[in-house]
């Protein structure tokens, strides 16, 4: 052998998921968090002040008309649907990572990255859910230059759901990572 376990070359698993295979997609999706965010940002205007947040969160169609109409004035469209966009592409790869998280760390032996593991996959799923309902609901009502009372309650709703599922997610596979390092033996 070559003095490598299988640990150390990223070959491990647990069933069907690889911890390099979970790692992959999970840290993309932070990747392609922060490059969402970045796109985000020119979207905070003075009629907007929340940006991408006023629009998620806007509860009826007169709202997000009167946002999308700033934008709009502001020649800000083509930028809004580059930054909903890169939110979808954030969504799968973040939750799909979550969720290969939670089936890797959930088929470990230890009790504690099991119970972690299967939070992660949980939340993951939620995640998935809530944050694709919101998002695809917020581009339906921007591809048509037109807000929808039924989109926006249903993006709008979501966002409670959508943040506490993140970080659920995020922190469970942060502390079982720090768990199975801690408790692996140096080699």
């Amino acid at each position: 052998m070559n003095g490598k376990g299988p640990e150390r070359n990223g070959l491990e698993r647990n069933g069907p998921v690889s911890k390099r295979m979970f790692l992959g997609w999970w840290i993309n999706g932070i990747v392609a968090f922060v490059i969402a965010l970045i796109l985000h940002n020119p979207l905070v205007i003075e009629a907007v002040p929340g940006g991408i947040l006023d629009h998620q969160s806007a509860p009826d169609a007169a709202s997000v008309d009167a946002i999308q109409t700033a934008w709009q004035a502001a020649g800000l469209m083509d930028q809004a649907s580059i930054a909903m966009s890169a939110d979808l592409i954030f969504i799968g790869l973040f939750g799909v990572g979550v969720v290969l998280g939670g089936l890797y760390f959930g088929a470990k032996d230890a009790r504690g990255l099991k119970v972690l593991g299967w939070i992660a996959l949980v939340s993951g799923i939620v995640f998935l859910a809530t944050d694709y309902s919101e998002t695809i609901a917020q581009y339906m009502q921007l591809s048509r230059m037109a807000g929808d009372d039924g989109f926006a309650a249903l993006a709008s709703s979501m966002g409670p759901l959508k943040v506490a599922s993140f970080l659920v997610a995020f922190v469970a596979l942060i502390v079982a990572l720090i768990w199975k390092r801690l408790s692996q033996p140096s080699i």
